[in-house]
């Protein structure tokens, strides 16, 4: 989006994205902004031959009152209506003739919903509710960065808000992270999370599974950002519906990886690296399966080495739905410590250029630390130590298990 300068190429740019996102054989966009109840204007409609300009042209934008497309606009909620049906009477019957199902997505401006995309179907079940979400989300997105092309001249403002919002964004984004660390026996835990912007793409989560078992996820969504953010919170929307059943490590990141690559994915060229273990504190073995994330490292204090947990890296979440996970499994003893991580840490540079790398995550690791969060603490500041404290150029999150 950034690369357009056109308010109408934004729009253009939007309606490819949105067919890419969800198909649909017709689209009208509905404006009241400086119109009194009930009246609102068509300002875009796919229907139409010669497009119309709505910030040049206004005066020949069609101006309509009341009936079903004004019912939406001016309730300003999303809307899924399936088995549509509009008489022959109402204003709308125009735009949405032979049509049987519609989504309508409201614009904000202010907290005031003064515009709306409508998306239409002939097939009277077309849309999902929850698709509802993330074209809202899209959709203001595109609406807010057109806005700000057209107020070019309150740019100063428009940043200010994009800011703010952005803020909520990390705030809505943080809330979906867990909000303490959960007790799991035999394992003494501790988290650090930064994103590079208000936002970004890193998560980690935990799962209570059957039979006392817990699941341990570490992923790592490609890119920086509110596109980060947003693919981020749809991995923890499908990781949450998985039914866990049967425990399996290779299985839940097989159900991740076709979700993303049927629905999100494939277009976006976006993808997701991610580890995912499944602890047995009894016999304190780990089972865990690895989508091209970075190798947790393992310091076995007996031995008193550090390696990285091996395994066969197959690609990332979201590139191949067919992709096939593999399983592997670890024995673990008191005193060993892991530490899962993104390459925010290992690919953090110094002011030379060079990368922490893994060698001095290892070096972290050399002694035994009385518990996860001294080694949290540790990592953190040798991390400051080399960059000299420079802002994190990618989002850093770092995980550690201290096995009791």
């Amino acid at each position: 989006m950034s690369a357009q300068s056109d308010p109408q190429e934004m729009v253009a740019d939007y309606g490819q994205r949105m067919q890419q996102l969800l198909p649909r054989e017709r689209m009208l966009s509905l404006s009241r902004r400086g119109l009194k109840a009930p009246q609102f204007r068509i300002t875009r409609y796919s229907g139409w031959t010669e497009p119309v300009n709505p910030w040049k042209q206004r005066d020949e934008l069609p101006l309509l009152e009341s009936g079903l497309l004004g019912e939406l606009l001016y309730g300003g909620q999303p809307r899924v209506i399936e088995d549509l049906q509009v008489s022959a009477h109402d204003p709308a019957a125009e735009y949405l003739a032979d049509q049987h199902s519609l989504v309508a997505i409201p614009l904000f401006d202010q907290g005031e919903a003064l515009n709306m995309v409508v998306l239409s179907l002939s097939d009277a079940h077309g849309f999902e509710p929850d698709e509802l979400p993330e074209l809202v989300w899209m959709s203001n997105l595109f609406g807010r960065a057109t806005q700000n092309l057209v107020l070019s001249a309150e740019l100063r403002d428009a940043y200010e808000m994009v800011d703010r919002e952005m803020q909520q964004v990390a705030k809505i984004q943080r809330s979906l992270l867990p909000a303490v660390l959960p007790e799991i026996p035999h394992l003494h835990l501790a988290a650090h999370y930064e994103t590079s912007q208000r936002a970004g793409g890193d998560y980690y989560d935990f799962f209570q599974l059957p039979e006392g078992k817990w699941g341990l996820l570490i992923a790592d969504v490609s890119g920086h950002g509110t596109p980060a953010a947003v693919m981020m919170s749809i991995v923890h929307s499908i990781a949450h519906l998985y039914p866990h059943q049967p425990v399996c490590a290779s299985d839940f990141l097989s159900y991740i990886n076709q979700n993303l690559c049927r629905r999100y994915t494939n277009e976006s060229g976006s993808f997701v690296t991610a580890f995912y273990g499944i602890y047995t504190p009894e016999k304190r073995l780990l089972n865990y399966s690895n989508a091209g994330h970075c190798l947790p490292l393992l310091k076995h204090c007996g031995a008193g080495m550090v390696s990285a947990i091996e395994g066969a890296r197959q690609l990332p979440l979201g590139v191949l739905e067919d992709e096939t996970y593999t399983n592997r499994s670890h024995y673990l003893s008191p005193g060993d410590e892991i530490v899962f991580y993104t390459d925010g840490i290992s690919e953090a540079t110094s002011p030379e250029g060079e990368m922490f790398g893994t060698q001095r995550l290892d070096d972290v690791l050399t002694y035994c630390r009385h518990d996860a969060d001294e080694i949290i603490n540790e990592l953190l500041s040798n991390l400051k130590e080399f960059t000299h404290g420079a802002p994190a150029a990618d989002d850093r999150t770092v995980l550690v298990a201290k096995v009791t």
